[in-house]
């Protein structure tokens, strides 16, 4: 999930190194908190990067604080109790943890109000029975529509994190047989992809096999498909252009994982 979206905001002429090295440069949200690791893994990277993070549930908070670790300074509407910080905080993050800020709040109602624009977002939401909430991808919902507004208009990229095995199945839909290939439930999966976009201009999807997951990308199409040349695969142009992004995305980062391997992995473009 990480890697598709890091190396796919250079790929839509994001200047990422700029990002690390500089502070007060990059905005990211993180819709879904889960134990906190990627906003914390986020901020230590970039240097310049504020970083928001919504989560609906305050005991999914609350545990992330508990019981994994994650600084009780960055959540707000937590009890006194929770939000005490502690002298590990700053020992741990070194100041890490002062550009995150943690909203206990409805990932709709956040993005209706929020004045941010963002370069990469980055959706892991689901509810208690295991399901990707249908108003966070209804291609006419107002979550869709407002996260538009607020996504940078140029280099702007969306990260969404699917279950193969997540949602129902119509059974009036057409087949979509790209999606049924990688995925048991791929006609789930391709409304979402498709809902995302009509919203962005382009989106792809990468596979991740063994966590029975996909990870949907949607970007802006103007950004990521300039200098495509005429008659060329519009597929093989973007991965080609995510590609010799990914070497760029490790150094700069100093990542501990390939990013080439996760990005080619299954890759397809939605149509």
């Amino acid at each position: 999930m990480v890697s598709a979206g890091l190396t796919a905001l250079p790929s839509c002429s994001y200047d990422l190194p700029q990002a690390v090295s500089e502070p007060n440069t990059m905005k990211i949200l993180c819709i879904g908190h889960g134990g906190g690791s990627i906003p914390l893994f986020l901020a230590s990277k970039f240097r310049g990067a504020d970083v928001h993070i919504v989560e609906i549930d305050p005991v999914v908070v609350s545990a992330s604080v508990e019981s994994m670790g994650f600084p009780a300074s960055c959540a707000k509407g937590l009890s006194a109790h929770t939000m005490q910080p502690t002298d590990g905080d700053e020992l741990l993050w070194n100041g890490v943890h002062d550009r995150i800020s943690l909203h206990i709040e409805d990932a709709e109602d956040f993005i209706a109000g929020d004045s941010n624009v963002y370069d990469l977002v980055f959706i892991d939401a689901y509810d208690g029975n295991d399901i990707f909430p249908r108003k966070l991808w209804d291609a006419d919902g107002a979550f869709l529509r407002n996260l538009e507004e607020k996504v940078h208009p140029l280099h702007g990229t969306v990260v969404v994190n699917l279950h193969s095995d997540s949602g129902p199945s119509s059974p009036d839909v057409d087949d979509e047989a790209p999606f049924e290939n990688v995925l048991p439930m791929g006609r789930y999966v391709s409304h979402v992809c498709r809902a995302y976009k009509r919203h962005f201009g382009l989106a792809f999807t990468v596979a991740s096999p063994w966590l029975c997951n996909i990870t949907l990308v949607a970007c802006r199409d103007k950004a990521i498909l300039k200098g495509a040349p005429v008659g060329r695969s519009c597929r093989d142009f973007v991965l080609s252009k995510l590609l010799s992004r990914s070497s760029m995305v490790e150094q700069a980062l100093d990542l501990p994982f390939p990013c080439l391997q996760y990005v080619k992995n299954g890759f397809t473009l939605v149509e």
